[in-house]
């Protein structure tokens, strides 16, 4: 009797060496996918992650990536290739655009330099990324980009941050048009306030901002990292392929 090989998914998970990326990485190799992840500044946090990552049966590897560095990253894509060749693969199953930052200011006081840094790191550096890896992107296989809570509400100081982040909800819309032919499912997961070092771990570490949060929140606690990574690693199992082109908020019903 002939056994039928099933190839190992892969995933690649854009700053997953700590917070949320973490979290979403360590959900999907728990769901049995070896995992790449990328990094910037945090290589020992990276190398961390890569051994949590591990202790579940699957391999796993870290990239460096800088988001801002838009001429890097055909260099990147390269690096995806060989280290996807090394594990004897041609193509990767999930892509997940977690990466980002934000650079908060009120308005009155917003600088070019600001919107143009987050325009490239949470939009331009996404899309161009997506399109460079699309051909080592396996037919069937699923994209997530994480946007934010604030495309639906607001807080002040986010205004660019949130308006870069609807844009990259529109072009969740259009690539999963796009690339809906070759069965890749695309969506936007929009997490609500999360307990992580982003905005300078405010929700996390300031009592009075998470105070507030779980206030306003139907569930009455704010978000933790694994909250989001098992939305985004439930989104990826393949009993949630009919979805695509959606906007998924995961926020615990904040500010409803």
């Amino acid at each position: 009797m002939n056994s039928v090989h099933t190839p190992r998914t892969i995933a690649l998970v854009t700053g997953g060496s700590r917070g949320i990326g973490r979290s979403i990485a360590l959900h999907l190799a728990r769901q049995g996918s070896d995992v790449m992840i990328t990094y910037q500044h945090q290589q020992v946090q990276a190398a961390e992650t890569l051994r949590q990552i591990e202790a579940y049966g699957v391999r796993a590897a870290m990239l460096p990536l800088d988001l801002d560095a838009i001429g890097s990253l055909e260099t990147f894509a390269s690096a995806v290739r060989a280290q996807l060749q090394r594990w004897g693969a041609s193509h990767f199953q999930q892509l997940v655009n977690n990466a980002g930052l934000h650079a908060p200011s009120a308005f009155g006081e917003i600088r070019g330099d600001d919107i143009d840094l987050l325009y490239r790191v949470h939009f331009k550096a996404p899309l161009l990324l997506t399109q460079l890896l699309a051909p080592q992107l396996a037919d069937g296989g699923a994209i997530i980009n994480i946007s934010t809570s604030l495309t639906r509400h607001v807080a002040a100081g986010s205004l660019v941050y949130a308006a870069m982040k609807s844009a990259l909800e529109t072009a969740t819309r259009y690539l999963a048009l796009e690339l809906g032919p070759r069965g890749i499912a695309v969506n936007a997961v929009a997490p609500g306030a999360t307990e992580t070092d982003f905005f300078g771990g405010a929700v996390r570490d300031d009592a009075a901002v998470n105070h507030y949060v779980a206030q306003h929140t139907a569930m009455g606690r704010t978000g933790r990292p694994d909250d989001i990574g098992m939305a985004v690693a439930n989104l990826l199992a393949g009993s949630s392929h009919w979805i695509t082109g959606q906007r998924i908020e995961a926020s615990g019903g904040m500010l409803l």
